[in-house]
C-alpha cells in the first residue's frame, strides 16, 4: 500500500485508488461518502486527506463550516488513535452502525449522536423500477406524461464514447439553475467517468441530449449510489422518468439504492419522502464531551 500510515496524513489522489478501494470494500453499511469516486470528488470542496491504521481502518480528514472531522468506514481506531485524532479535529462524522456494533467507540467522554441530517435515504430498485402501487401513484402520472409527451426518446449507456453529450445537459443545468452547486464534482466525475469506474445512463429526447444519472456500487454491490442526477426542466417528468428507468435497466444484484442524503433542507427531504424510502443508512456522531477535553488539555 502507498497510504500514508498514522498519524502521517496525504490528500487524496488517482494513484490511491486501489488502496482506498480495498479498505472501502470493508465498509458494510452502505454510507454514500464512503466511496472512492465520492471522496476523491469533493477533496477540494472539503480537503480531504487520508490515512492508514494498519490492521484497523482508513482513516479520513476533512472540514466543513470552519471545523475539522475525521470518519473511519471499517472501524474504531485504538484509544491511544482515538485520542490524537480528537486533539486535531473537532468531531467524529459518519459512525456507520456496524463500526457502533463492533465497540472501540466507548472511550470516556465520547458522546454518540445520531446524525439525521445526513441519514441515506435507502429505496428497494425494485419498487423504482416498477412505481406500483397507490403510494406511487403521483410519480407514475408524471412518467407517463413525460412518455406521452415525448415519444420519441432513447437511453443509452453512458460511456467515454458519449460523455460530451452530457456535458452538454451539465452545461445547460448549471446556466439554468444560476448556481454552482456540485458543479466542479459533476465536470470532474465525466472527465474521469472510466478511471472512476462510475456506471450511468443517458436520456435523449427527440435526439437531442436531455439528462443523465452517474453514481457507484457500494455495500459489496448489493446498493447503488446515485451521486449525480441532472435533467433539462423544460421537460416536465424527466427526473421521474430517470429514476424509474435508471432502476430498472440496473443489474437485480443490487437490492437497493441509495439516493444520499437531505442535508436538512426541508424542501429535499420531502422530495425524498414521497418515494417512500425503505429505510435509511443511519451515521452517528461522535464528539468529546467539555469535561473529557478540560482533563485531557
Amino acid at each position: 500500500m502507498i497510504l500514508p500510515v498514522f498519524p502521517a496524513f496525504a490528500p487524496i489522489a488517482l494513484d490511491q485508488q486501489a488502496d482506498i478501494e480495498e479498505c472501502l470494500s470493508e465498509a458494510e453499511d452502505g454510507v454514500s461518502e464512503f466511496t472512492f469516486g465520492g471522496l476523491y470528488l469533493f477533496r477540494q470542496r472539503y480537503g480531504y486527506r487520508v490515512s492508514l491504521i494498519p490492521g484497523k481502518t482508513l482513516v479520513i480528514s476533512g472540514a466543513h463550516d470552519g471545523h475539522r472531522f475525521f470518519s473511519c468506514p471499517q472501524a474504531a481506531p485504538g484509544e491511544e488513535e482515538l485520542r490524537a485524532l480528537f486533539a486535531e479535529h473537532d468531531y467524529w462524522k459518519n459512525i456507520p452502525v456496524s463500526v457502533l456494533d463492533k465497540g472501540g467507540v466507548e472511550m470516556e467522554g465520547i458522546e454518540i449522536a445520531e446524525d439525521r441530517d445526513n441519514f441515506d435515504y435507502l429505496y428497494y430498485r425494485a419498487d423504482l423500477a416498477a412505481l406500483t402501487g397507490k403510494k406511487y401513484h403521483k410519480k407514475r402520472n408524471l412518467v407517463n406524461a413525460f412518455v406521452n409527451a415525448y415519444p420519441v426518446r432513447e437511453e443509452k449507456v453512458l460511456t467515454e464514447d458519449n460523455i460530451a453529450d452530457a456535458k452538454k445537459v451539465l452545461d445547460r443545468w448549471h446556466r439554468d439553475k444560476g448556481e454552482d452547486g456540485d458543479y466542479a464534482a459533476s465536470v470532474e466525475s465525466l472527465d474521469c467517468f472510466g478511471r472512476l469506474k462510475m456506471r450511468g445512463m443517458l436520456f435523449y429526447v427527440n435526439g437531442n441530449p436531455a439528462g443523465y444519472c452517474l453514481g457507484e456500487g457500494l455495500a459489496r454491490e448489493t446498493m447503488f449510489a446515485v451521486h449525480f442526477e441532472k435533467a433539462l426542466d423544460e421537460y416536465k417528468g424527466i427526473y421521474q422518468y430517470i429514476n424509474m428507468t435508471f432502476a430498472a435497466l440496473l443489474p437485480e444484484s443490487y437490492v437497493t439504492i441509495n439516493r444520499e442524503q437531505d442535508l436538512g433542507d426541508e424542501g429535499l427531504k420531502q422530495a425524498k419522502e414521497t418515494y417512500r424510502p425503505c429505510g435509511f443508512v443511519k451515521k452517528y456522531t461522535g464528539r468529546l464531551t467539555k469535561h473529557s477535553l478540560t482533563r485531557t488539555l
